[in-house]
């Protein structure tokens, strides 16, 4: 249960991210309101909170978290962006992924 509590929280966490990273990008790229800079800096410090809920080393969580992101962004550019992750894209979220899962589940010493 501990590894999808985690799993989840990661990607909850990459979504308020990304949401606070593209709602700017909106403003500044498609000339869209400025107002989205509110929600935008809503997001990122409920991203940054969202990350303190770990209970591991912060520098852990944010080697591990840095797996997931790079998925969810794959994700994000697929559903959102509407470009279709090529076979490579996928391999590189997975290896990402693999890499999370090794940090952050693995058996530690201390």
């Amino acid at each position: 249960m501990f590894e999808f509590k985690t799993i989840a929280l990661f990607g909850i966490t990459a979504i308020a991210e990304i949401v606070g990273c593209y709602l700017p990008y909106l403003w500044l790229k498609q000339d869209k309101s400025i107002l989205l800079l509110v929600p935008a800096a809503l997001s990122l410090a409920l991203f940054a909170w969202l990350l303190t809920l770990h209970p591991t080393a912060t520098g852990r969580v944010y080697a591990a978290y840095g797996g997931v992101y790079i998925f969810v962004a794959l994700l994000w550019l697929w559903v959102v962006d509407g470009v279709k992750p090529t076979m490579w894209d996928l391999v590189g979220g997975s290896v990402a992924l693999v890499g999370m899962a090794i940090i952050m589940f693995a058996p530690k010493d201390a």
